[in-house]
């Protein structure tokens, strides 16, 4: 069983949808800066987990823990129950679209597509380093 295991560093980033724009007559897409910036962010931390490993060809597993910043305007109390886990992101982003930025950057160089993701468990908390915990299982 192949484990490829790493860490995002930073504010974990939801995808944002593509925008359509018109030059020349013709219509053009692009992605918006700030997926695509953490989409790349994504792509090295994910080449260099990927070292001495095999791309996974078969189904894979995807774990992911989301990790936030805490407010600034949080009283120390609250600040501290959100690093035990008892207070929870229920903000934006939501899972999904961050899942969904995170398998697309994975696309080409840990798996051939993301449609080999078949089992998914994505979880958010708080935390004074903001990060991604990704692990990606061949099952």
């Amino acid at each position: 069983m192949v484990v490829i295991t790493f860490t995002v560093p930073g504010n974990p980033v939801a995808k944002g949808r593509a925008r359509a724009f018109i030059r020349g007559g013709h219509v053009g897409h692009y992605t918006p800066e700030k997926t695509a910036n953490y989409e790349n962010l994504v792509k090295l931390v994910a080449v260099d987990g990927m070292k001495g490993k095999q791309m996974i060809v078969g189904p894979a597993g995807v774990v992911i823990d989301l990790f936030f910043q805490i407010p600034a305007s949080w009283s120390k109390k609250k600040k501290a129950a959100a690093l035990n886990g008892e207070v929870r992101p229920t903000v934006k982003p939501d899972c999904s679209n961050v899942l969904k930025s995170i398998e697309d950057a994975l696309n080409g160089i840990v798996w051939a597509d993301d449609k080999q993701a078949v089992d998914v468990s994505v979880k958010k908390y708080y935390s004074d380093k903001p990060r991604a915990i990704v692990s990606v299982i061949d099952i």
